[in-house]
């Protein structure tokens, strides 16, 4: 079925990942694939804000960021299946769909969008996600 399965994680909202990471797990697992979890680095939008900061920056944050999803890997992810991080900077939708490109996935499994009033609505990540992928789409309310 899916073998190959893209789950986008935000470390720092729960709401991102608490619902569809149990159905990522599950896919994994029907197919004996590989979960691949991504986290994007949002970038500054315009080159010349670089300049504002320290030249090795980029670096340090992009391996705080993979310690980061390694620890989370290790108190939320089963033994029982196969999985790797990724850390990716730039836009977050663009981010995802590039790397389910890179990696031949063959679903992407994202959370519709934060709670409230919007909840009604999917969020502006996954509803661009779901347009422009390459492959199957699954939205987790």
């Amino acid at each position: 079925m899916f073998k190959e399965v893209l789950l986008a994680v935000d470390l720092h909202h729960e709401s991102s990942w608490k619902k569809a990471l149990p159905v990522a797990i599950e896919y994994v697992r029907s197919s004996g694939g590989t979960l691949h979890l991504l986290n994007v680095i949002p970038d500054y939008g315009m080159a010349i804000v670089d300049q504002y900061f320290p030249e090795d920056y980029k670096k340090e944050l992009e391996e705080k960021t993979l310690a980061a999803l390694e620890a989370f890997e290790k108190d939320h992810l089963p033994d029982d299946i196969q999985y790797g991080s990724i850390v990716a900077e730039g836009t977050v939708y663009n981010e995802i769909i590039e790397m389910a490109k890179e990696i031949n996935a063959d679903v992407i499994v994202v959370a519709s969008g934060h709670d409230g009033i919007k909840d009604y609505l999917i969020g502006h990540n996954a509803s661009r996600v779901v347009r422009h992928a390459p492959c199957s789409v699954t939205v987790v309310r």
